[in-house]
């Protein structure tokens, strides 16, 4: 069992208000009073205020952590107000960070929030995430994950990290300077390209369960700050909401594994031809292409390209062979914005089908420049 010493020193005797606040943390076995005060004490840095920080500010700024942090550089749109439950709809077209300051303050005016309406890169990360006791890492895309978890790893600060899609999660703990100490490099060595991941934006999330993961991340931050309990150190949690089943997998420094991966010769990359949308309707007044559409089921009632095949990326990338699998002639695929078609098109060349295309943009594209009838999405 991983246990740790409090994070966050004492900080001021509760005052007659906040025990009442608080009676409910109070009574239970590991916290109490002392731990009370270090979560008063305790400065956080939340990154991110979409999915996965909504319920983290949201249960952070309850328990009484004096200090949030807020980093976000995006605005509330439409397509949050699923799973961002701090957001309004009133507050579509503000700053993210800026909703969840307010929604932290009125909840608990005990904390004090900061926000910062930037994105975190290699260059600003160490200066805006300095400082914090803990870090919860709530991000949407792979260069900011790796950002936050390299500038932790210098600043020696700790990391509670979680990455959702559809009805699946991971999340983990890294801790610097404990034994056998990892971080996200450890878990995933390599940043993936961006047409090998879907976002949730191409592939969605189930919304609740960006409230379970969250909830998770910020008991784990509590924890870390008081001193009690188990973390998730060396350990990935692995979540599936489909089926309500947790695994866990033990997770220790890559060591030779990083060598050997810097050994590794560099990924073949493969040139894929684009047409536009406008191209390709054009195409299908001549001679037209095999058109694939690479998104998934629920996504085709939002339409297609007319004569289109459709076949999840995930199918695509099992063919070993395209015989059987596609008529002949040139093929065009796309997805709802590209990166899963160039993901399936540089498949389709490895397995030797020559004239292979991308519609640019995907069904975004067709919709903007060829038939605006079709719902945009």
């Amino acid at each position: 069992m991983t246990t740790l010493a409090p994070l966050v020193e004492l900080g001021p005797e509760l005052t007659p208000a906040q025990v009442s606040r608080y009676s409910r943390h109070l009574l239970v076995p590991g916290m109490g009073i002392e731990a009370q005060r270090r979560l008063l004490n305790a400065r956080v840095a939340v990154v991110g205020a979409g999915g996965l920080g909504s319920p983290i500010v949201a249960y952070l700024a309850a328990a009484g952590v004096g200090h949030l942090t807020i980093i976000d550089d995006d605005i509330v749109d439409t397509t949050n107000l699923q799973r961002q439950v701090m957001h309004r709809a009133d507050s579509i077209g503000t700053p993210k960070a800026d909703s969840a300051s307010g929604f932290a303050r009125a909840l608990n005016p005990d904390v004090t929030v900061v926000t910062r309406q930037q994105r975190i890169t290699p260059e600003n990360a160490q200066d805006l995430l300095r400082g914090h006791d803990v870090v919860l890492d709530g991000a949407d895309n792979f260069p900011t994950r790796y950002a936050v978890s390299d500038a932790c790893a210098a600043l020696g600060v700790p990391v509670v990290w979680a990455a959702v899609l559809r009805f699946d999660a991971q999340l983990s703990t890294f801790v610097p300077g404990v034994t056998d100490a990892v971080t996200l490099r450890d878990l995933y060595p390599v940043p993936p390209r961006p047409e090998d991941v879907p976002s949730c934006a191409e592939a969605g999330v189930l919304g609740a369960l960006v409230g379970q993961v969250g909830s998770i991340m910020a008991a784990e931050a509590v924890k870390l700050i008081c001193g009690f309990g188990e973390p998730l150190i060396g350990r990935v949690l692995l979540v599936d909401a489909l089926t309500q089943r947790t695994r866990e997998i033990p997770l220790r420094p890559a060591g030779a594994v990083l060598a050997a991966v810097a050994r590794e010769p560099v990924r073949e990359m493969i040139a894929l031809r684009e047409h536009s949308a406008r191209e390709v309707c054009a195409m299908l007044t001549d001679e037209p292409p095999v058109l694939l559409d690479v998104r998934e089921p629920a996504e085709h009632q939002l339409g297609t390209v007319p004569g289109a095949l459709c076949v999840p990326v995930g199918e695509v990338l099992t063919w070993d062979d395209f015989d059987h699998h596609l008529p002949d002639g040139p093929v065009v695929v796309y997805c709802k914005a590209g990166p899963r078609a160039r993901r399936a098109a540089a498949h389709l060349v490895r397995i030797g089908r020559e004239d292979v295309s991308v519609m640019t943009g995907g069904m975004l594209a067709w919709i903007e420049h060829v038939d605006p009838s079709l719902p945009s999405y």
